[in-house]
């Protein structure tokens, strides 16, 4: 089936609508669109696999940041640019982040951790649109949206240990994702996972035939858009909240959101 980028035909978007990020040999490094009131986010090294080196990194960060601050934006869609969602860490760039360099190793953990934590923090939802190699970050990236989109070309999986790396900051991610056997499996061998595999494990959503991703979580974000943002926000912010909790603690939670949820009705929508 061909690629088919609905917004490619689309009209112009409003607000941030087509703002470059940052430049990579004099290409933008993250494209956002706005599609109605869903902002779309395009990771655009599509040389490079979408490899996350700091300065598609930091654009990513920004932009997701300035997407929730956005009061005309109710919804997210995370995607790639060309084959690929994002094939993880750029190792050019890591082979400079040595002991000798410890400042920089550290800075640049502590990106990683910002960038890999945002999208449950986020207010809006936000869901991943996900073709072709997503690996170690990239694999952490698409797992971590609220809800995922696999074409069926998808190869996902933790490379990392073949590269005599760990994948230290997305392991948590993976493991609250996953069962520990099959997450160990994953980190320990380098295994990838395709569409169907992920479907089946509970870690993709929707399995589309690749060019059709990215309409297909377009459709869910536009979905999300019509809902109440105050409730949409409540309702995220309590589901990420309790997954962490004893029962008890919980329910309590979910009863202060009980408590305050009926003053969203006509607020906002």
């Amino acid at each position: 089936m061909p690629e088919h980028d609905p917004l490619a035909t689309s009209a112009p978007p409003g607000g941030n609508g087509g703002a470059p990020a940052a430049a990579d040999a004099g290409r933008a490094v993250l494209i956002t669109e706005d599609h109605g009131a869903v902002r779309v986010l395009r990771m655009n090294r599509p040389d490079k696999l979408n490899a996350l080196n700091t300065e598609l990194t930091t654009a990513l960060l920004d932009a997701l940041r300035a997407a929730d601050a956005d009061g005309a934006v109710r919804a997210v869609v995370l995607h790639g640019a060309g084959r690929a969602f994002c094939a993880g860490a750029d190792l050019k760039e890591f082979a400079g982040l040595t002991p000798a360099n410890q400042e920089a190793v550290t800075r640049r953990a502590e990106l990683t951790m910002r960038t890999q934590m945002l999208p449950q923090e986020l207010t809006k939802p936000i869901v991943s649109a996900v073709r072709g190699a997503a690996m170690g970050g990239g694999a952490g990236l698409a797992i971590g949206c609220d809800m995922v989109v696999a074409a069926t070309d998808v190869r996902f999986g933790y490379p990392e240990l073949r590269h005599s790396l760990v994948p230290a900051i997305v392991m948590t991610g993976l493991q609250r994702h996953l069962g520990r056997k099959l997450a160990f499996e994953l980190i320990s061998t380098g295994r990838m996972l395709d569409a169907a595999e992920l479907a089946a494990h509970g870690l993709a959503n929707r399995v589309v035939e690749p060019g059709a991703e990215l309409a297909a979580a377009l459709e869910i974000a536009s979905g999300w858009a019509e809902v109440n943002p105050r409730a949409m926000a409540a309702a995220k912010g309590l589901f990420h909240r309790v997954a962490d909790l004893p029962f008890a603690e919980a329910m309590r939670a979910g009863g202060d959101v009980n408590a305050i949820m009926r003053g969203f009705r006509g607020a906002g929508a």
